[in-house]
């Protein structure tokens, strides 16, 4: 049984439309743009085998986060834990000073990669993604109860964290060992 034409156009301009805002969570995720990329494109995989019974069913940006957060945590599965990532590549420059909000970034982000997947999967959703305790427990397969626990646990490892150490010293301290 061959795809519809219909369904093929509409999932091309859903893909267009969703791409950018899918490899941003993916970005929160894994922290690298190209892996973000990659994240997004076997997420929407994921989500052109399903299309047909999405488009009866409604429901396809949450499908598509929910199959990028999958090949997210697939992939960190399956990596070696000796690969490491060669070069650290920035894509977006500003033409701001923005010295201290990159500072803080960074310190943020070293902090997340400190947090175990599931805690920051929940961080992402919840917080980037600004997804509610329901959407997020959808998009990771879980109960909602596992969301706000593996969440306030989250919130107090990133709390102590920053009030252990300065955010300088948790950029310091962080260096070399960032999985992007």
């Amino acid at each position: 049984m061959g795809r519809d034409s219909a369904a093929d156009a509409a999932f091309t301009e859903f893909a267009a439309a969703s791409r950018a805002r899918l490899r941003s969570t993916a970005y929160l995720l894994c922290g690298d743009w190209d892996r973000a990329s990659d994240h997004v494109q076997e997420g929407l995989l994921r989500v052109y085998v399903a299309w047909p019974r999405l488009l009866r069913n409604g429901g396809e940006l949450a499908y598509a986060r929910k199959a990028v957060v999958s090949a997210f945590l697939d992939s960190r599965r399956r990596r070696s834990s000796t690969e490491r990532p060669s070069a650290d590549h920035q894509d977006r420059a500003t033409g701001e000073d923005v010295a201290a909000a990159v500072a803080d970034r960074e310190a943020l982000m070293t902090a997340l990669t400190r947090l175990p997947q599931r805690q920051r999967a929940c961080v992402v959703l919840r917080y980037f993604e600004e997804l509610d305790v329901r959407e997020t427990a959808a998009a990771l397969g879980c109960s909602e109860g596992t969301v706000k626990s593996q969440t306030s646990r989250a919130l107090a490892s990133l709390r102590a964290m920053f009030d252990e150490a300065s955010r300088d010293e948790l950029v310091v301290a962080g260096e070399g060992n960032l999985p992007w």
